[in-house]
């Protein structure tokens, strides 16, 4: 990208894999940082930008929510907090205020991993925290997503699909090598929702985002391996295919086989001592 390019949210919602609210949040960011230019009516364009801007942008501030979601999501999952906290004692081990606090826990209370207690305490739901958990998560997911392509709900969208692709076909022509870990899984992330969003099932859809929300939380702590990626990536590209055929039961019967290979891979892996995909 060059100084002077437009930015449109519609597209940048395409390649990211995510909903338009995070793209308007993240632009909004990046024009406060003096990355981008907005113009009235017209969106954002980019700014001229030296690298070590940019690394200074990467780094970011030590009372980020981005660093304090983290922070939180790491220490429950090694078991440093227990299933029910206060926010004093959040407060003094992260050490920030209380209303930057209050707003990451409203971002994890809508996620569903944690929720308000009797006067200012939280208390942690089931995360994937286990290679139990992560075969029981994908047990669920083999029963609800490819369920939901022959569904009778069921609505073909052709510019989905072509988004759905063009995202998959950015990972095979190269990005399995050069995006990083959480890049590919929010990739990842957006072909199971993209497909679940076709099924016409409000309540399927709204599942398998909370489960991407729990998966994201432990990849963000996995080592990368880019082959089983590769592999991912052809088998979602299969997928695509068949829909795109028309063959609704044969993309079904590939959702489940992919996903039953992802679960005993990454039971065999042992999720949280050796690498598994994003």
């Amino acid at each position: 990208m060059a100084a002077g390019q437009h930015l449109p949210e519609h597209r940048l919602e395409a390649v990211c894999g995510t909903s338009r609210a995070p793209i308007r949040a993240a632009l909004f960011h990046l024009a406060g940082q003096g990355v981008l230019s907005r113009v009235p009516n017209k969106g954002f364009f980019i700014q001229h930008l030296r690298l070590d801007g940019i690394e200074q942008l990467r780094a970011g501030g030590t009372h980020s929510d981005e660093a304090l979601y983290l922070k939180i999501a790491e220490d429950r999952l090694t078991r440093v907090l227990d299933a029910r906290v206060s926010e004093n004692a959040l407060m003094r081990r992260c050490a920030v205020p209380r209303s930057v606090l209050r707003r990451t826990l409203t971002r994890i209370s809508g996620e569903g991993w944690i929720e308000r207690s009797e006067g200012r305490g939280w208390t942690f739901a089931a995360l994937i925290d286990s290679a139990e958990a992560y075969g029981e998560s994908y047990q669920l997911r083999q029963v609800i997503e490819p369920a939901g392509l022959p569904a009778a709900g069921f609505r073909r969208n052709g510019d989905r699909l072509a988004a759905l692709r063009r995202q998959q076909e950015l990972v095979r022509d190269g990005g399995w090598k050069t995006l990083n870990r959480m890049e590919l899984f929010e990739t990842n992330a957006a072909f199971h929702e993209g497909l679940a969003a076709m099924s016409g099932n409000r309540f399927l859809l709204a599942t398998v985002r909370q489960l991407n929300q729990l998966r994201r939380i432990v990849e963000s702590r996995q080592i990368l391996n880019r082959n089983q990626v590769r592999g991912q990536n052809a088998e979602h590209l299969h997928i695509l295919d068949a829909l795109d055929q028309g063959h609704l039961d044969k993309a079904a019967d590939r959702l489940n086989r992919h996903l039953d290979d992802a679960r005993r891979r990454k039971a065999r892996a042992a999720v949280f001592k050796t690498p598994v995909a994003a």
